[in-house]
């Protein structure tokens, strides 16, 4: 993995095991890592240990919160150069029928929305970066669909959708082969952690992806040549 000394990245939703997880891989490399989330003492206890990186608290929901937070960046000289979305949840229910109405809006907020609202505040920095890179994480059952998981399956088919059409906007920018943006989509089945290990030491877990995995997939993503990885999407999953 090359230098990452000069880049800011920011993380969206950065208090869970992923997110923690890319703060590392990121600032191993180097990187000057920005985590946020809604609520302090979460990004605290997750992310206080590491020193180097900078928390910020904002509802991401809030397209206007999400414009204050890029302009008080900017204010303080601070271009984002990534923009790695991690802002998610997952609701399932019985059937179609067992799709409420409450877990659909919850997922819509929680997944799209904030990716709207960051991206739209952070999208000028990113085409003006050498490096500029924008990820979010998406799932097989995009491509799998079943009625349990409509709601879900649909909501990260919306973003998949959404990081496309950056990637559109991004298409032609590059100043070489070697620079300019690129947004991608990194989709796994389901994510593992130490902690599941440890929970469920007899248990396999097929198929799953390891959060330093993903982070490492996400750190090497400003290694890559834009045109690589404009618009693709990236399968770990088995």
């Amino acid at each position: 993995m090359s230098d990452h000394s000069s880049l800011h990245v920011l993380i969206a939703g950065a208090t869970s095991q992923a997110g923690i997880a890319t703060a590392e891989a990121l600032s191993a490399a180097g990187a000057k890592v920005i985590a946020v989330g809604s609520d302090s003492g979460r990004l605290q206890s997750a992310l206080g240990h590491m020193p180097t990186v900078e928390l910020r608290t904002c509802n991401l929901a809030d397209a206007a919160a999400v414009g204050s937070l890029a302009a008080r960046l900017r204010d303080e000289g601070i271009a984002v150069d990534g923009l790695i979305h991690l802002v998610g949840g997952w609701r399932g229910g019985s059937g179609i029928e067992g799709q409420a109405e409450e877990d659909y809006e919850f997922l819509h907020t929680s997944v799209l929305t904030t990716l709207r609202n960051t991206t739209r505040s952070f999208v000028s920095d990113l085409e003006r970066s050498a490096r500029g890179r924008l990820a979010i994480v998406s799932a097989t059952a995009v491509d799998q669909p079943t009625a349990g998981n409509a709601s879900y399956a649909a909501v990260k088919a919306a973003a998949e959708t959404w990081v496309r059409a950056v990637a559109h906007e991004f298409a032609g920018q590059s100043e070489s082969d070697a620079k300019g943006p690129a947004a991608a989509i990194v989709v796994v089945k389901a994510l593992l952690d130490d902690g599941m290990q440890a929970a469920r030491p007899d248990r396999r877990f097929p198929g799953y992806t390891h959060v330093r995995d993903l982070a490492a997939t996400l750190a090497g993503l400003f290694d890559q040549a834009p045109a690589a990885i404009n618009g693709q999407r990236l399968v770990l999953a088995d």
